[in-house]
């Protein structure tokens, strides 16, 4: 399956994903992580992003973010890419790409994934046995959705609003869902999804959004078309 033309739509969220040049590192101490927090609430503000969750790995990042104009994620990591390979080449005296290539991203149908995005966004510390406890990683809004503390650069979604009547019903609502194993085909499917830079959704979503972009989001058939039959005219 072939990786589709990029769609952005207005008030779709979008499950955004950028890696290292060749997997080398992209951050090397907290000084690094908090500038990239700092630029990303920068140019979310600047081009009307909403985010809702994010981790920041060692040699990637991970953001769920919804667009409130046309172009606004494109224009938000075009700009939070440049200020931070600025920032890296000139604090650690190097220079040339930081990134492999553009970033990727996927749509996600809200109501059946979103909060299943978050979740498989802030475990990937734990899937990638970085720490033993998710309380122990700094870099991610797992401490916001979960209580711990008051992110400054998240937007709760409406439906992490939904979760209850106030923040900390919400919060304890949210983490209970990690109580519960994350089923292994869930996860390398939302990976293979934005992997590919496919719809994370069933048909019906996936028919709204090309009903909307007026445009395929669903991969064609691999394989040659058949050829037609032949039949000998025996008349």
């Amino acid at each position: 399956m072939g990786r589709l033309s990029r769609i952005n739509i207005v008030g779709i969220p979008q499950h955004i994903v950028q890696t290292g040049h060749n997997r080398l590192p992209c951050f090397f101490d907290a000084e690094d992580y908090e500038f990239y927090l700092n630029s990303l609430r920068a140019a979310s503000d600047q081009y009307q992003v909403e985010i809702h969750a994010y981790i920041l790995l060692p040699n990637s990042i991970q953001i769920i973010a919804t667009p409130r104009i046309d172009k606004g994620i494109s224009s938000m990591m075009q700009s939070l890419g440049r200020r931070y390979v600025q920032y890296v080449n000139h604090r650690y005296k190097r220079s040339g790409t930081l990134w492999e290539g553009r970033y990727k991203s996927s749509l996600i149908d809200s109501e059946n994934y979103l909060l299943t995005c978050y979740r498989y966004v802030e475990l990937r510390p734990l899937h990638l046995c970085l720490v033993e406890n998710l309380e122990d990683y700094p870099w991610s809004s797992y401490h916001h959705h979960c209580g711990d503390k008051t992110d400054w650069l998240i937007q709760d979604h409406r439906l992490f609003k939904a979760l209850g009547k106030n923040r900390n019903e919400r919060c304890d609502a949210y983490s209970e869902s990690f109580r519960y194993r994350f089923d292994r085909r869930l996860i390398d499917f939302i990976a293979e999804t934005v992997n590919m830079g496919q719809v994370l959704g069933g048909d019906a979503f996936k028919d709204k959004i090309e009903k909307i972009a007026n445009h395929r989001v669903r991969p064609l058939k691999r394989g040659r078309p058949r050829k037609k039959k032949i039949v000998e005219d025996c008349t």
